[in-house]
């Protein structure tokens, strides 16, 4: 079964976190939530406090198929800042395994030579940070093994691309007309 990193910080955009790890274990994908820090409290953007599954410095990060950034401008701010992270992105780049970024995260992308050549979406004020990108204005954008988001208003479509990586259309169409999607 696959699995999935669902990284905070404080600061991240909640919806956007916590919509992919809503979608993806109804989609039956296992989601684990990742705090950078030492404490698994992690306040959101808009101060809701969210308990995360573990922390980063005790997370097996072999047994992971994709990690996914969240945006909100302070959360990714505080991902970018935090170095062990940056070098597992560096890492799961390097071994061809899935990278996810939405609203502001793709900037993190940008910055880490991963966008070179894929098309690519961020949040509008982000859009020159998608350093090498073809930048798209399409809501989700997927380029190889690399997903990027536009903001929260596609949360939920960005959390369904991510599932499609991992487990049937059918099951993700299910999923999608179950929550009254599509």
């Amino acid at each position: 079964m696959a699995k999935i990193a669902v990284m905070l910080a404080e600061g991240f955009e909640e919806i956007e976190g916590l919509t992919v790890v809503d979608i993806c274990r109804r989609c039956g994908i296992e989601v684990v939530t990742v705090s950078i820090t030492d404490d698994k409290c992690v306040m959101g953007s808009h101060k809701i406090p969210v308990i995360a599954d573990d922390t980063f410095k005790n997370t097996d990060f072999g047994n992971i198929d994709m990690i996914v950034l969240p945006g909100g401008l302070k959360g990714t701010q505080n991902l970018e800042a935090c170095e062990p992270l940056m070098e597992k992105i560096d890492e799961f780049y390097r071994d061809d395994k899935y990278i996810a970024a939405i609203c502001a995260a793709p900037s993190i992308l940008g910055h880490r030579d991963i966008l070179n050549g894929r098309v690519a979406c961020s949040y509008p004020s982000f859009e020159g940070h998608l350093v090498g990108a073809v930048v798209s204005h399409n809501p989700v954008e997927k380029s190889d093994k690399v997903i990027t988001g536009r903001g929260m208003g596609v949360s939920i479509e960005f959390a369904l691309k991510i599932a499609e990586q991992f487990v049937s259309s059918e099951k993700v169409d299910d999923v999608a007309t179950g929550i009254v999607y599509r």
